[in-house]
């Protein structure tokens, strides 16, 4: 039998609206993402892509509209959300004075996994990431990298079907950019939902469709080739400057 739309989709999100007082951040937000891909969400800072994104993760209550995440919905069932969801933020969320194993340890506990588990992957991460130099070191002390790579981790350790990163390679130098999206393909390939907000556009390039964000409204979604034919640009970024201007 063949599968539902319903079942096919990751995220469905209909006329999402959030509001602080009387400024809009997210204005009338209409999207799907399917199972199995790299969606990207782009916008430039202030765009309303966070404010989204911790709406999406159950962190944040939408003023309106109807969002289902995971096949579960975001009014009702928010602690099955962040159940069946990974979540790397911004600033990585892990311990500065944890080492590395205890950082693995503490995020397997939280998801429920049992002590056999836990041991596995923390063994498994130390030696995918190539950080058996750095075992018994704490977080602090790891280089920038490292701890990026460590937070997805930490964010998939319970073998989500869907993982949020926000603005997951703020900060990083190039070539520590492209190792993490090496990451990211890998877990899509396995069939992880990888949803991502970036504002680097040459990422837009890495994702299977993007949408792009301006003052808190999707301007356009489609395959990153698609928009830079519709647009007439050579580049994501020239789509972006065409939206931003208006």
């Amino acid at each position: 039998m063949a599968e539902s739309k319903s079942n096919s989709k990751a995220v469905i999100v209909k006329n999402l609206v959030k509001k602080f007082g009387d400024f809009v951040a997210n204005d009338h937000l209409s999207f799907e993402v399917d199972k199995g891909e790299i969606f990207g969400f782009l916008g430039a800072n202030g765009a309303g892509k966070t404010t989204a994104i911790k709406i999406l993760c159950g962190l944040s209550h939408p003023t309106s509209g109807e969002v289902s995440v995971a096949g579960y919905n975001i009014y009702k069932q928010r602690n099955l959300i962040k159940k069946n969801i990974g979540y790397m933020s911004q600033k990585f969320s892990l311990y500065d004075d944890l080492t590395i194993a205890e950082n693995i340890r503490f995020y397997g506990g939280i998801y429920g996994l049992a002590r056999k588990m836990i041991k596995e992957k923390t063994a498994l991460y130390i030696q995918k990431l190539g950080l058996q130099a750095y075992a018994k070191s704490l977080v602090r002390e790891l280089p920038l990298g490292f701890k990026q790579k460590l937070a997805f981790s930490v964010a998939i350790v319970h073998d989500p079907p869907i993982v949020f990163l926000d603005e997951p390679t703020g900060g990083v130098d190039p070539i520590t950019r492209r190792q993490f999206w090496e990451l990211i393909y890998k877990e899509a390939a396995e069939g992880k939902t990888i949803f991502v907000t970036t504002h680097y556009m040459d990422e837009a390039e890495y994702c299977d469709r993007v949408s792009i964000m301006v003052d808190g409204k999707i301007e356009a979604l489609d395959h990153p080739n698609a928009l830079k034919t519709k647009y007439g640009a050579k580049s994501m970024e020239e789509v972006f400057i065409q939206l931003a201007r208006g």
